[in-house]
């Protein structure tokens, strides 16, 4: 069975975990979802000794099913996570005839991967860890960008990571979120205001991080993301995603430690005034151009 990602896959996604939520009646911002998996008599277990790179492991053995995470990673947010994720297998349709045809799927959370049930199990996770109206309500209780995720972070549960992509789904500034590792893009995520931004290309995976960048600076010296430091300073958004029109923004850039990646939130407060603010610039530069004396000797 194949299938291809999309907005239809992940709006399904999001609402099969809306529904495990109203059904457990849940309303609130912190979610358990060991107990939505005893719901259902789905055993969870640690697992210390997982294998590089797996998150987590969805067994089923007759009409039993069982959950195991990975410890190799010292993150309770990811560890949730990964638990969540395995519980997208069990509950979004089709994901159970297909993966556990030998009754043992092993997972990769946490938007590493490119298979397309990894990335709905994913987009199960989050909207089941970040339930969508108290989470909009938070964001609205903050001031856009780096300290808003760290907030969103802490009562959540979540991973940085994890907390800072559904951010850029859910609020309505200016913001997108990318993962780099040395010089190179991950991914990018990006708000629908800051899609108002005219003529902005999505960057690839493996697009090199532009040069002169906060990133490409913080990049250079690997200590900065290992020992998680940060640095903040203003940039342009074009830089990043091209554009017809320069926008300023603030680049916040916080290293993840063992992930060995970096964290970059570009975040463009009041985008439209801006791009009038730079467009109006542009015009008064031209006009003061046109007036200026020409000399000839």
């Amino acid at each position: 069975m194949t299938r291809k990602p999309g907005p239809a896959r992940r709006s399904l996604a999001e609402a099969a975990a809306s529904s495990v939520l109203r059904q457990m009646k849940i309303d609130g911002l912190w979610v358990d979802p060991e107990a939505i998996a005893a719901s259902k008599d789905i055993v969870v277990k640690a697992k210390p000794d997982t294998a590089s790179g797996v998150s987590g492991m969805l067994i089923k053995a007759g009409d039993n099913f069982g959950i195991m995470y990975a410890t190799h990673i010292p993150s309770r947010g990811f560890q949730r996570f990964s638990i969540s994720h395995e519980l997208g297998h069990y509950c979004i349709e089709g994901h159970p005839e297909a993966l556990l045809a030998t009754g043992v799927h092993q997972s990769h959370a946490g938007f590493v991967s490119g298979d397309p049930f990894e990335q709905e199990a994913d987009y199960f996770a989050a909207a089941l860890l970040m339930p969508e109206l108290p989470f909009k309500k938070a964001i609205a209780d903050h001031d856009p960008g780096l300290a808003c995720v760290e907030s969103l972070c802490k009562a959540c549960e979540t991973s940085l990571t994890a907390t800072a992509i559904r951010y850029s789904a859910l609020t309505s500034d200016g913001i997108a979120v990318l993962s780099t590792t040395g010089d190179e893009i991950d991914w990018c995520f990006m708000s629908d205001g800051i899609k108002q931004a005219k003529g902005l290309s999505w960057p690839r995976k493996g697009t090199p991080v532009p040069a002169g960048t906060v990133t490409a600076r913080f990049n250079g010296d690997p200590d900065n993301v290992t020992s998680g430091r940060r640095e903040s300073d203003e940039g342009r958004l074009n830089d990043w995603l091209g554009g017809d029109r320069i926008y300023r923004v603030t680049e916040e850039v916080v290293g993840l430690g063992q992930y060995g990646r970096t964290l970059t939130i570009l975040t463009c407060k009041n985008l439209s005034l801006r791009a009038e603010a730079d467009e109006t610039e542009d015009d008064e530069d031209a006009l003061i151009e046109s007036w200026t004396p020409r000399f000839r000797r």
